[in-house]
């Protein structure tokens, strides 16, 4: 098991800085104890058995894995957490904003992956730096359990084409994979575990593997941005400023939820979903919902 990073009151050194910029991602660094990560997934399986059978307008697995932040108050503070954006803003800078939140589970022995791809390619932002996300584990992310693999100095490159396939054992909106050949000798395995994050830039080259293990492989997914980050594609944008100032407001802003599932936090998922999908689904060949 890989010993997590040493931070310096929280936060990344110059080196530590460095060796992501020059890699594209950085792990492991502990953010927290690993029992009170055990806790927040005991509280979100908890809200898993509460709501599975409620009235919800779409399935709580969609809700789950898009912009969680945005209807769960648990996401809403996993994303807002101080020593995560301690962390983050090591590579950012002192203004963050929350891009999206979501809950990627990996049930037990299943045959769930995620080809590999650029999490820029089709969110509408274009290859930029300003945007970082942070894999926190809340259960162990192993190579058995289906832990991301890496591929190093990928971020330098531009958006790589890709093509969708749209397969049924793909966890990701339209099995999006790169259209270049990744020897498994340049995959790096990703290892964390509960309390520990990983960081990885938007264009690097990514993917995980099955979950072979009699566990889920859960993980709170954080992605990061810069305020000066704008839309390219959908109409309108959704962020919320997590620490620092919007001096550029290129993004909608909605109030934090308080409570899981509100009417009023369900109208606003609706519209953020329908804003992002622009993005998510333009040019794509078959039409589909965002992750459903």
């Amino acid at each position: 098991m890989p010993s997590p990073l040493p931070l310096e009151n929280g936060r990344l050194t110059e080196t530590q800085k460095a060796a992501y910029w020059q890699d594209g991602y950085l792990f492991p660094i502990e953010v927290m104890p690993a029992a009170e990560a055990r806790r927040m997934r005991a509280e979100l399986e908890a809200l898993e058995a509460e709501w599975l059978d409620r009235d919800l307008p779409l399935p709580l697995s969609t809700y789950k894995r898009v912009n969680a932040h945005c209807v769960m108050p648990l996401a809403h503070r996993i994303g807002s957490d101080p020593r995560i954006l301690d962390v983050v803003e090591g590579i950012l800078g002192p203004d963050i904003m929350i891009y999206a939140v979501e809950f990627f589970i990996k049930e037990p022995n299943t045959r769930h992956k995620v080809s590999m791809h650029q999490d820029l390619t089709y969110w509408g932002l274009g290859a930029i730096d300003g945007l970082v996300t942070a894999w926190l584990s809340l259960s162990p992310a192993t190579p058995a359990s289906g832990c991301m693999d890496f591929v190093r100095g990928s971020h330098k490159n531009a958006i790589l084409p890709h093509e969708d396939t749209f397969a049924e054992d793909n966890l990701l909106s339209r099995g999006q994979e790169v259209k270049v050949e990744v020897d498994a000798a340049d995959k790096i395995p990703i290892e964390i575990h509960p309390g520990q994050i990983s960081l990885h830039h938007g264009l690097t080259i990514h993917g995980s593997g099955p979950n072979t293990t009699d566990d889920r492989r859960i993980a709170a997914v954080i992605r990061y941005c810069t305020p000066d980050v704008t839309q390219q594609v959908a109409d309108v944008d959704f962020a919320l400023l997590a620490r620092g100032q919007d001096r550029f407001g290129h993004f909608s802003s909605f109030p934090a939820p308080t409570r899981n599932f509100t009417s009023e936090a369900l109208a606003q998922y609706d519209e953020i979903r329908a804003a992002q999908a622009k993005a998510m689904m333009s040019g794509a060949q078959k039409q589909g919902s965002l992750y459903n």
